[in-house]
């Protein structure tokens, strides 16, 4: 009885999926492929990446300067009395926060990296959006996946992929538009 249960769901299941199928147009994208191929988005994304590379730099420049402090301090508390003592270790004890309070500004859940990623990868995102709309209402589409999203795609058929119809759409009219460089030549 279990079993022909089971085997009941699998076929709904089944006919289900067909009858959705047939109801709505599917379409797939790669935004990651998109992305890598706008020059605007590569230099958004090296100028996070030199920003990224200098808050590093800072932050080893204060670890290191932290370190140093905090060994000489060690070495020398045995010398120190009084308010020197405490003077010294609270120098060692603001550094560290100083650390800690800089990597979270930087690099915390919302902190600086976020918000500058945001400011400068949003207006691509809502760009390829905007793309991907545009070319789903052209289609007929009903539903449209990116496959750059940890979507396990299996088999794909050429016709169901609109990457490049999505792309052209993007660089059209800019230096990177295939049509232009086909004109140039």
């Amino acid at each position: 009885m279990k079993n022909l249960l089971f085997k009941i769901k699998i076929l709904t299941a089944f006919f289900g999926l067909i009858i959705f199928a047939n109801a709505q147009k599917v379409g797939v994208v790669d935004t990651d492929y998109i992305l890598d191929k706008m020059p605007l988005y590569k230099e958004a994304e090296a100028r996070l990446n030199a920003q990224v590379a200098t808050w590093q730099t800072d932050i080893q420049n204060l670890q290191s300067d932290y370190e140093k402090k905090r060994s000489a301090f060690e070495n020398e508390k045995v010398l120190l009395i009084g308010d020197q003592l405490r003077l010294r270790e609270k120098e060692v004890t603001d550094l560290e926060k100083n650390i800690k309070t800089t990597i979270s500004l930087r690099f915390g859940t919302n902190g600086e990296i976020e918000t500058l990623r945001k400011n400068l990868t949003q207006p691509f995102q809502d760009q390829i959006f905007n793309a991907i709309t545009t070319i789903s209402e052209k289609n007929g589409l009903g539903i449209m996946f990116d496959k750059s999203n940890n979507i396990s795609v299996i088999f794909l058929n050429n016709r169901f992929d609109y990457t490049e119809k999505v792309l052209n759409l993007l660089l059209k009219g800019t230096d990177a538009d295939p049509k232009k460089a086909r004109n140039k030549k």
